[in-house]
């Protein structure tokens, strides 16, 4: 490669591309129950690895930047961990080792893709009700019983229970300590959902853990006894991620309806503050994350839980100006052969709900998608109109300044023949997470984002183009200084 070029070489400010579109493009990959990844447990290490990569390419040909994949699914871990057994859903039973570190390998993968990964954790599940093995050491239920309740057909760690805050808080401790995550993320199960019997709502099984509180002199009632539970959760993992990894984001998929005494004419349903516990608008008036998922799984035209109104809901309630990207119900557009109807959506909707969330870009600066499955399946044609509609160019997540103020340096930039070299500056500050590089060819620039590491992912063909700009990503997001280039023929 040649040298950087002289400042002769660069262009005049009014050449200059536009900005680099930012929006979060992301979609959950779910193992439990192993909806999304792997396809079936007990398949080895390899094919698990294949269907990783399947599913990473397919991310990044769609011009997604994350990735939200679920780690801890019930108690368990995709990781090796000292705190956790293995998860049933890789090799076919808990404790199983399946033969890779699977968050390992998905980090690096991820991240040789230019794609975020987000380490999404279940926070008091201890046993899905399509578990099938017998639980393994050392999972909670077997070293701390007293902190876990069977509440319906699942396992349930109880977030009143000393030993099961502190056992949730160390797993995100440990995994901050050891992997270079790029967000913690929970999801919306705190005390889980109710559950039914002859009619009625079988209560969660916590009075004895609530008698423990009062007879200690605790005066709250029990329900804001069980909110102060989980906001204490809340707090503890914000304050974990700041300490152990302060780059990185602190995010929530809560429940998508907020609570009754707040909502705006026209909006009924499910109250999470009720009957979940989580005072999710209190989290985000006080900044005790970095960016909110409600799942807003309804349609557009939906009476009582309409889309739109609940999106604007949650732009209201924004108050610290935190990241607000939607949770969409991708997984409802209709497979092939399937009518449609209130359960089965037209990709139509999905489309046009992505085109709500950007009309109010500013308020709201991305989306993510339940779940990666139906853009796998191409469900409806929704991944191809995606591709060549609105994730047509790529998009940079948008910026976290709040966590950092300092963008890196302005990068090297250098021409050989047809390709371009992009490095970062010698002795910068800090190491980029990316670079966008801008091309030039007949007047029209095109965006291409590529990864810090590995070093080949940093070389591209020139393809013709005139002139070159790039600027390197921190990990926060913030761009640098752009450098450059005129690169005639």
């Amino acid at each position: 490669m040649s040298t950087a070029p002289s400042t002769s070489a660069r262009l005049a400010a009014a050449e200059m591309p536009p900005p680099e579109p930012r929006e979060l493009r992301a979609a959950w990959v779910a193992t439990v129950a192993n909806i999304d990844w792997p396809s079936r447990p007990g398949l080895g290490a390899e094919a698990m690895r294949a269907e990783a990569v399947a599913l990473l390419d397919k991310a990044r040909a769609l011009h997604l930047n994350a990735i939200v994949l679920q780690v801890r699914p019930a108690g368990d871990a995709i990781h090796a961990s000292r705190l956790e057994p293995w998860t049933e859903f890789l090799a076919g039973a808990q404790g199983r080792d399946p033969g890779f570190d699977a968050l390992a390998f998905w980090l690096a993968e991820a991240h040789r893709r230019g794609l975020q990964l987000h380490a999404w954790l279940n926070p008091y599940r201890a046993r899905h009700s399509l578990a099938k093995s017998p639980l393994a050491p050392p999972h909670l239920a077997l070293r701390e019983p007293a902190a876990v309740r069977t509440y319906g057909d699942q396992l349930w760690m109880d977030p009143g229970e000393p030993a099961a805050f502190a056992h949730t808080l160390a797993v995100a401790r440990d995994l901050l300590a050891r992997y270079d995550v790029d967000a913690l993320h929970i999801d919306d199960y705190f005390y889980p959902y109710p559950v039914g019997s002859n009619g009625a709502e079988l209560p969660f099984p916590d009075q004895d853990t609530f008698m423990r509180y009062r007879a200690a002199g605790g005066l709250l009632e029990p329900a804001d006894w069980r909110r102060a539970n989980v906001d204490a959760m809340v707090q503890a993992l914000h304050r974990s991620v700041r300490e152990l990894r302060p780059s990185a984001l602190f995010g929530i998929s809560p429940f998508g309806i907020g609570r009754p005494d707040r909502r705006p004419a026209g909006v009924s349903g499910f109250s999470q503050y009720d009957k979940l516990y989580a005072d999710v608008e209190r989290w985000f008036e006080e900044g005790w994350l970095d960016y909110l998922a409600p799942q807003l799984y309804w349609p557009i035209d939906r009476a009582g839980q309409a889309f739109p109104l609940l999106l604007e809901y949650w732009i209201g309630a924004n108050r610290k100006q935190r990241h607000l990207w939607p949770g969409l119900f991708t997984s409802r557009v209709r497979r092939d052969g399937e009518a449609l109807g209130r359960d089965a959506w037209p990709a139509r909707e999905l489309i046009d709900q992505v085109a709500l969330v950007r009309s109010r870009r500013g308020a709201a600066g991305g989306h993510i998608h339940f779940s990666m499955v139906a853009l796998m399946q191409d469900r409806d044609g929704l991944a191809t109109l995606l591709q060549f509609g609105p994730y047509a160019e790529p998009a940079l997540v948008p910026a976290t300044p709040w966590l950092d103020a300092t963008p890196p340096a302005a990068p090297l930039v250098s021409r050989s023949g047809n390709r371009l070299r992009v490095d970062a500056a010698r002795g910068g500050a800090a190491a980029p997470a990316a670079f966008a590089v801008w091309r030039r060819s007949g007047g029209t620039w095109r965006l291409v984002v590529l990864p810090a590491e590995p070093a080949a992912e940093r070389i591209i063909a020139l393809d013709g183009a005139d002139a070159v700009v790039a600027s390197a990503i921190g990990r926060t997001g913030l761009a640098s200084e752009r450098t450059s280039l005129r690169t005639p023929p």
